[in-house]
């Protein structure tokens, strides 16, 4: 049995939260891509993850010892395609707004509007 090392690295951007959605920003990377040369899976889920969470979060900013924070339970994430270069667009929009439980859905897209991931959520309000 051999030993595999793995190492990466995500940054994005969320460039705007309002009622209806919550949008995002992330530049492709060398250090985001698999072995194949596009993006990891796991870099576009958390990426939508981080978004949708947004939404749910609305205006407020995630910080320490907050009183309450929306925790993903679900994550239904269909990959359609992939990049190897570019930057790509995570927009967030409600299926469902409850006070404690909501379903989100987040679609990220390449600069030509293709669509790569669309990820169903639903966020509980972690007490």
């Amino acid at each position: 049995m051999s030993n595999h090392s793995f190492a990466g690295q995500i940054e994005f951007e969320i460039t705007g939260v309002n009622a209806r959605e919550a949008v995002g920003e992330m530049t492709v990377t060398d250090e985001m891509r698999n072995p194949f040369g596009t993006v990891h899976a796991g870099a576009l889920v958390w990426f939508a993850d981080v978004i949708a969470t947004n939404l749910v979060l609305g205006e407020a900013q995630p910080e320490d010892e907050m009183d309450s924070f929306p925790v993903a339970v679900t994550l239904n994430a269909q990959l359609l395609a992939n990049r190897q270069e570019g930057v790509l667009t995570a927009r967030a929009c409600w299926l469902r707004r409850g006070r404690r439980v909501s379903t989100v859905r987040t679609q990220v897209t390449d600069a030509g509007g293709a669509i790569l991931l669309d990820l169903t959520s639903t966020h509980v309000t972690a007490r």
